[in-house]
């Protein structure tokens, strides 16, 4: 889960997030959340997962959505990976449906993009423990150092 999402990060991807889904579904252990405002940044985020995967000796399974380019998933067995367009990542709103299952963490370079930006977290609300905060204007705000956030 790493691999992958160390690849997405490096393909600037938006609002990295992994849930243990292993009480709730039987057929994987984690579901990969990511994000890219366009079609071509998500088939690079793909293109990048499956090559660093391969490279780590995961099997891909399963691939799903590579033609419209909106919302792809990739199905590793044990993780499965869903990179979205921005637009569907917002309707379709995964982690409203995942809340209650525990968040994964993943390494810190995966919170930041090149140049020590954060990554972006998708439009909506945000699950509780997500690691982005609702300011008072109603926007979001990246998790700092002292945001309760634990690495």
């Amino acid at each position: 889960m790493e691999t992958a999402a160390l690849a997405a990060a490096d393909k600037l991807a938006d609002g990295i997030i992994a849930y243990d889904v292993s009480d709730q579904l039987v057929i994987t252990d984690a579901f990969l959340l990511c994000s890219a405002p366009n079609d071509r940044q998500v088939r690079a985020i793909v293109d990048e997962i499956e090559l660093r995967m391969r490279q780590a000796g995961a099997s891909l399974v399963r691939r799903e959505g590579e033609r419209e380019g909106r919302w792809v998933l990739l199905d590793y067995l044990d993780v499965v990976i869903h990179v979205q367009h921005s637009e569907e990542r917002t309707y379709y709103a995964l982690e409203r449906i995942w809340k209650d299952c525990p968040q994964i963490p993943l390494p810190e370079l995966v919170g930041a993009a090149p140049g020590g930006r954060r990554s972006a977290p998708p439009a909506g609300n945000h699950p509780p423990g997500s690691p982005w905060q609702s300011s008072p204007s109603g926007g979001t705000t990246p998790p700092g150092p002292h945001s309760g956030r634990t690495s």
